[in-house]
């Protein structure tokens, strides 16, 4: 099979990595990719949907997978499909369940699919009458598209209208701002592979969003991640039960059939699980540690999806764990350095490229998320040991990058 990528990051990466290892797989494309991901795989920059439709045509691909979000909900799947191309991402319809955060609230509170209350403000005049009904902390979230970054706690009120006036001035937040009440617990990831009827979940995966260590900072688009983790083996029935299966239904009742990869942002509380929020594609840097751990075929994955045959579907997984560490620009989220010099010697852990290019002398920063280095063990500790020593060998000066991956108590 011939397979073209639609990303540049380092899951993108990885998931260059998985089709690879299948033993239907013959050739890999990444579009656009980056210097790093072209060192193994083509790379190759397509400018529009047309272009991709006419490659996709002209090479007889096999399959494209869509790896990041924007092209999805700019309706890249639904104008390959009209093209008689098979693709795996849902629809641009299906994907607003990430890319409209009122819409995913909204469908959630319809069929009672368990998630923090809240309330919506669309200007900074509502702000403070609609903040005064929540106990602080208060959790705001731009409604569009944020690459993760969308997201701000404030303590107080005043910190609350000054965040609400920050996320509507963004793109975005232009069209309005979700309050929510702060849950208590802890976080952790699970994907649902779904053909719109039937759905496999994955392994639980961890996300580490803050930038520094002890969970401080600001939002990122996440600077490391865990698999498996194991205290959360005990939810994932009552999270297939209450949340999954209801979501898809759901789905199929607003005639938006979901089908490709669901992701699922967790709360474990008190009360039981709940929605932070859905994505309609792989997470960053989750995927990097969840394929890493996956038996199964990858192309066999895709195709049980795009010819509905989920329900034959049976996922096999590595009996390791596997820790995955951002390395990031001085400077990110906000405005980062980019042309930093990096050099990489070799390495038992895998390293997944982000954003670099290619100089004279080796690669360069080229972007805020630059490298993941990702290891595997046979314990949770031993493979911590091994991707952080790894990490010392690395030269990139004034790197940024949590060293505390794989430490949260996940304990209410």
């Amino acid at each position: 099979m011939k397979v073209l990528i639609i990303g540049s990051g380092a899951r993108e990466h990885a998931v260059a990595d998985a089709f690879a290892t299948s033993k239907n797989t013959s050739i890999i494309y990444v579009s656009p990719g980056n210097d790093g991901i072209a060192e193994t795989y083509m790379c190759i920059k397509l400018e529009d949907f047309e272009h991709i439709r006419s490659f996709c045509q002209e090479a007889d691909i096999d399959i494209v997978f869509i790896g990041s979000e924007q092209p999805i909900a700019e309706g890249l799947s639904d104008y390959l499909r009209k093209h008689s191309i098979r693709v795996f991402a849902p629809s641009q319809a299906a994907a607003k369940l990430e890319y409209s955060k009122f819409y995913a609230k909204s469908l959630m509170n319809k069929y009672e699919i368990p998630t923090a209350k809240y309330q919506i403000i669309k200007n900074v005049n509502e702000a403070k009458k609609v903040l005064t009904n929540f106990t602080l902390p208060v959790v705001l979230k731009a409604d569009g598209l944020a690459a993760g970054k969308g997201v701000m706690i404030a303590y107080s009120i005043d910190e609350a209208i000054s965040c609400c006036d920050n996320l509507l001035h963004q793109n975005c937040g232009r069209g309005g701002v979700i309050a929510e009440e702060f849950l208590r617990g802890w976080e952790v990831s699970l994907f649902a592979i779904t053909d719109g009827c039937n759905f496999v979940s994955t392994l639980f995966a961890q996300d580490h969003k803050q930038l520094l260590d002890g969970d401080r900072g600001p939002n990122t688009g996440g600077m490391g991640a865990i698999c498996p983790v194991s205290e959360a083996e005990c939810y994932q029935k009552d999270i297939e039960h209450s949340i999954v299966a209801p979501i898809l239904q759901a789905m199929q009742a607003e005639n938006t059939a979901y089908t490709g990869i669901l992701y699922l942002g967790l709360m474990i509380t008190k009360e039981g699980p709940k929605v932070i929020e859905f994505n309609c594609r792989l997470g960053d840097p989750e995927t990097q540690a969840v394929l890493a751990l996956l038996k199964t075929d990858f192309t066999d994955v895709c195709m049980a999806v795009c010819e509905g045959k989920v329900n034959e579907l049976s996922l096999k997984w590595d009996n390791n764990h596997s820790v995955a560490v951002v390395l990031a620009a001085p400077g990110y989220p906000a405005e980062y350095q980019t042309d930093i010099p990096i050099s990489i010697p070799a390495m038992e852990s895998k390293i997944y490229y982000a954003g670099v290019s290619k100089s004279e002398s080796g690669f360069k920063s080229s972007k805020g998320r630059v490298l993941t280095i990702m290891a595997t063990a046979k314990t949770l500790e031993l493979a911590r040991d091994k991707v952080y020593a790894d990490i010392k060998k690395i030269s990139f000066p004034n790197m940024v990058y949590r060293k505390d991956i794989g430490l949260r108590k996940n304990k209410l």
